[in-house]
């Protein structure tokens, strides 16, 4: 049963999601992500203007005068989303938690996807693989898969990537569109990373939250790590502790890119608190002019 708190907050994400990709969204989506390719439509006669070189010679010879050959976009694709569920992701130090953050994401792709007749399908992991949601067209498909990311009670707390990401590799025959949206908090998945992207399109959604690159200046803190347990007190009002966690952040974060970058895995990075449309519009924008 969907609580009244729970049931507006997916009404006011599908309203939003849905003047985003008629605004916007979706003509962006359809100019970087395209079809497999071109599939045979019919052959009929020629016509002034016609590409010459699209003349079939076989049929044309039989029938006395030229035949074209006509070709159509094969535009169908599956957007695969693989989202971390795991404990990091109920923080949030600002109106929103990361995990929130991560289902209005995937409302906005989804939609996106849907309007350009593709299908949509959710993988949603922690230490191990929660959920898996076949890919499937329609409006009514996307506001499920977005219900169940907002509602889903995980049973793991940690992170393990790999186990998403080859479970993917797995279910996924055809080349699809596949969008990572995590924290990225885990390690040793570069492999599993790079055999999935020799096959599909993989797009890195990292999201973040600002406390977690820069320490507030507040004094004696006590931070916790969601997913280990693991506690430990900082004094920070020092300069050297904040500008210390502000350097391993900024370290990480460099880290990060640059393994996406030697995959040639495009990389969308995403702040709570932060306008996460401009984010998806630049990207969509950056990859055009790339292609």
């Amino acid at each position: 049963m969907i609580s009244k708190d729970l049931a507006k907050k997916i009404r006011l994400i599908q309203i939003h999601s849905r003047r985003a990709v008629n605004d916007v969204l979706a003509g962006e989506y359809h100019s970087v992500f395209k079809g497999r390719g071109m599939e045979f439509d019919e052959v009929r006669e020629y016509a002034p203007g016609d590409e010459i070189r699209s003349i079939d010679w076989n049929v044309t010879a039989r029938m006395g005068k030229p035949f074209i050959k006509r070709y159509v976009e094969e535009r169908e694709l599956t957007v695969l989303l693989i989202v971390d569920l795991s404990a990091s992701g109920d923080f949030g130090s600002k109106a929103q938690r990361k995990n929130e953050v991560a289902a209005e994401l995937c409302a906005l792709l989804s939609f996106s996807a849907i309007r350009n007749n593709d299908k949509v399908g959710l993988i949603a992991f922690t230490d191990r693989v929660e959920k898996f949601i076949p890919p499937k067209k329609g409006s009514t498909h996307v506001m499920r898969l977005v219900t169940d990311l907002l509602q889903f009670k995980p049973q793991g707390k940690g992170t393990n990537l790999t186990a998403a990401l080859e479970y993917a590799g797995r279910i996924t025959h055809r080349k699809s569109i596949i969008f990572i949206v995590s924290d990225f908090l885990d390690s040793c998945y570069d492999k599993p990373l790079k055999v999935l992207s020799r096959r599909h399109d993989v797009v890195a959604v990292s999201v973040n939250d600002p406390h977690e690159a820069e320490l507030p200046n507040v004094g004696l803190i006590e931070l916790t790590d969601a997913e280990t347990g693991q506690r430990r007190i900082f004094d920070s009002s020092a300069p050297s502790v904040r500008k210390r966690f502000k350097a391993l952040a900024m370290e990480r974060n460099k880290s990060l890119e640059s393994s996406f970058r030697q995959l040639s895995i495009d990389q969308i990075r995403v702040t709570a608190g932060e306008d996460y449309l401009l984010d998806l519009i630049s990207f969509f924008r950056r990859r055009e002019r790339r292609l």
